[in-house]
């Protein structure tokens, strides 16, 4: 197994994509509420540094064979966020840009053969190295949105959109969770249930993943609540 290229390349835009955001905020404005129930944008990103360094635990443990979880456990990792959404703005901005700098370096570093390398993931799943890119990929452009600084999923190319629709109902299948429609989005098509469901990319990736009620979408019956996707 080998480096995950184009999932690399999609993780380095939607980065770029959340700094651009987050350079548009001030510092006060990092108070305000983010789009995710009972989160600031400085949860945000506390959320989206923690992260980071949780998948470098994860590529830590691909490179050695040493098992390094993401988080010491649910609790740990709900107080870290919590600490650091406090620090002062400039600390926490700096806090994101060194998390995400120490994931760069650690995907940088990590030896071909050790992609194939089995870790598991926060919700204890089993899953190649070469997977970690994509969690923080779909991560990254997920939250650029939840920031609320005008970045919208018409902003994603259609293959992150594509990508993260695959993810979500694969999660749904995992679960047993999978809502009775078939979901269409020009030639793209997802599951086999009895309500037809059609719409825009952009709007399919929305509401699948909870942050639309599917107001674009054409259904033809009213449209299931979906299940929690992360």
């Amino acid at each position: 197994m080998t480096a995950p290229v184009e999932t690399l390349g999609w993780w380095e835009d939607g980065e770029r994509l959340l700094g651009t955001a987050l350079g548009r905020l001030t510092d006060e404005e990092l108070d305000a509420p983010s789009l995710l129930t009972g989160w600031t944008r400085r949860h945000l990103l506390a959320h989206l540094a923690a992260n980071a360094d949780a998948l470098v635990n994860l590529l830590t443990w691909a490179r050695t064979g040493v098992e390094t979880p993401m988080y010491a456990s649910t609790e740990a990792r709900d107080a870290q966020i919590e600490e650091a959404a406090g620090l002062p703005a400039a600390e926490l901005r700096a806090a994101v840009v060194a998390a995400t700098g120490r994931l760069a370096a650690a995907i940088r570093e990590l030896p071909e053969q050790a992609w194939a390398a089995q870790v598991r993931t926060a919700q204890g799943r089993q899953v190649p190295a070469a997977e970690v890119p994509w969690m923080r990929c779909r991560e990254v452009w997920v939250h650029a949105v939840d920031l609320d600084e005008g970045v919208a999923f018409a902003d994603f190319p259609d293959e992150v959109l594509a990508a993260l629709v695959d993810d979500v109902f694969r999660m749904w299948d995992r679960r047993d969770s999978v809502p009775d429609v078939a979901l269409f989005a020009g030639d793209r098509e997802w599951g086999t249930g009895a309500l037809a469901v059609a719409g825009p990319l952009p709007a399919v990736a929305a509401w699948v993943t909870g942050r639309s009620t599917g107001e674009e979408l054409q259904a033809d019956g009213p449209l299931p609540t979906p299940a929690a996707w992360l």
